[in-house]
């Protein structure tokens, strides 16, 4: 293999998945094996495999030769690309229909390799791995719509319950119904009162995975006006989104603002998705529903795994991972993490296990801009955070991430950019994010943003309200102005009285 750049981590072998789906078949090579999967390419087509199946038992012809085509050219994508494995994994149509055999067959020969075709408990299962692997914790019920077929499950931190499929995909309702929406949605209603495990989601989070519902969500964005452009995580109300959905599905989505937004390969089936969501929110009653960008593909991911990697933290890993790429010393994030921790104890401020997740991750994503051109660096590095790929993390607290670096960078008291995201964090939020870049402001003036310096800091209660923040005689030399301009900013920010003093130095205290 030619030399890595070093914009790759160097411990990953990449792996390829193939996804044959009853609507789309995808390519996915990531770079490698990981608790937070990262993607070094993703190609897909719309094959319609599934069309036509519910009349014909077969599948598509058309879409069979283009398969077979589309086959070849993945197979030497994810040879180009460096996997050294590759899997290929079929769903519903595949497995339902009577030349599904002897497609699987044609299509072993074309890749090289064996296809596993899952049985509709193993889609299932891989699709509630997927929502297991992307969020810190489940909670809900998972529902993953594909072309021929819906699968809903129940999950719950690392435990998987009760789940049923049901033939529901966009394509099969399409031809279930012979088009009539208002016929598709009665289907749907039908075929939902046999899945019980609804009754066990009320007042959880349903979480919708599977492509039609990514662009329904889309749409959704788009007709609100949603300041993030970020599909994981993406939270709606159902209460607002059950007249969305009901529009939707009448079918007069070429009408809704922001359609211009969705592909139009993909618009016909929106009613479909729609009226089967739509059923599910009335009849499951969720306080949320929630997009997934992880489904089967990356639940299958997750099955392989160790049991360590399962339990570490998604959104650390991948902050972790980003510092190691992009920041001048992982080892002074690190350090980082923990010198906050104890500035929030030694000021007082309470954190939950959430907050302090999102904390340890800010600290290690504080320094991933540094390339940029400083009057740049807060704007490139809020713009990077604020739309990576992260998973285990929402978007309020995304909006916290990234406006931490923003406020380290730009000052703490910059209020000219990016309102949406501050609107976006919770007031709560908002403030521990100033609180948090006001901190970084005064330690990177000591550290000069190399490690060693750090740990050796230390606060101190000098009573009457005032804290002081102790350099040791061995660094004295590094006391200076601009430090404690910052540490006065600091003050400003959590209304303490600070002073910046050297061990048996000179001190300054800070009005």
């Amino acid at each position: 293999m030619a030399e890595l750049s070093q914009g790759r981590l160097k411990d990953r072998r990449p792996l390829s998945i193939i996804d044959i789906g009853s609507n789309s078949i995808r390519l996915v090579v990531y770079e490698g094996l990981a608790r937070s999967p990262t993607l070094l390419f993703n190609e897909k087509m719309l094959a319609g495999l599934g069309r036509g199946i519910v009349s014909t038992g077969k599948l598509d012809p058309e879409g069979v030769t283009r398969s077979m085509e589309e086959f070849r050219r993945f197979r030497a994508l994810s040879e180009q690309a460096g996997a050294d494995r590759m899997y290929v994994l079929a769903t519903a149509a595949a497995r339902e229909a009577v030349n599904g055999p002897d497609f699987i067959h044609r299509a072993e020969e074309v890749l090289g390799t064996e296809i596993r075709v899952l049985t509709g408990r193993e889609e299932a299962y891989f699709s509630a791995l997927g929502v297991i692997s992307g969020f810190h914790p489940a909670d809900g019920i998972a529902g993953d719509l594909g072309g021929g077929s819906l699968e809903l499950v129940d999950v719950r931190g690392e435990a998987i319950g009760d789940g049923i499929t049901l033939p529901l995909g966009g394509l099969r309702l399409q031809d279930m119904s012979k088009g009539s929406l208002a016929q598709a949605a009665r289907i749907a209603r039908t075929e939902l009162a046999r899945a019980k495990l609804l009754n066990v989601g009320r007042g959880r989070t349903f979480y919708a995975v599977g492509g039609t519902w990514r662009n329904l969500a889309r749409l959704h964005m788009n007709t609100t006006g949603y300041p993030l452009e970020v599909m994981h995580h993406y939270r709606m109300d159902p209460a607002s989104l059950v007249p969305f959905l009901r529009q939707v599905a009448r079918g007069d989505v070429e009408k809704i603002k922001g359609i211009e937004g969705v592909s139009k390969n993909r618009r016909a089936l929106l009613p479909y998705g729609a009226a089967v969501l739509n059923e599910i929110v009335t009849a499951m009653e969720p306080t949320n529903v929630v997009v997934s960008a992880l489904g089967v593909r990356e639940g299958f991911l997750y099955s392989l795994l160790n049991d360590e990697e399962r339990r570490s933290d998604p959104l650390i890993s991948a902050a972790e991972e980003l510092a190691l790429l992009r920041a001048r010393s992982v080892r002074h994030a690190h350090e980082l993490t923990e010198w906050t921790r104890k500035s929030f104890v030694a000021f007082g401020l309470d954190e939950t296990d959430e907050e302090a997740r999102y904390r340890h991750a800010a600290c290690l994503l504080a320094d991933i801009g540094w390339r940029a051109h400083p009057e740049y660096r807060g704007r490139q590095s809020l713009n990077i955070i604020a739309h990576a790929s992260f998973i285990g993390v929402d978007h309020p607290g995304r909006a916290f991430l990234a406006l931490a670096n923003l406020f380290r960078h730009d000052g703490v008291f910059n209020e000219s950019f990016a309102p949406e995201l501050k609107e976006l964090a919770t007031p709560r939020y908002l403030e521990r994010a100033r609180v948090l870049g006001a901190m970084m402001r005064v330690v990177y003036l000591l550290t000069a943003s190399m490690p060693g310096v750090m740990p050796k800091l230390r606060w101190e209660d000098k009573g009457n309200g005032v804290l002081a923040l102790i350099i040791p005689a061995a660094f004295g030399q590094l006391y200076g102005e601009r430090p404690a301009g910052r540490l006065a900013q600091l003050a400003k920010v959590t209304g303490r009285k600070l002073v910046l003093a050297v061990e048996d130095g000179p001190s300054v205290a800070v009005k």
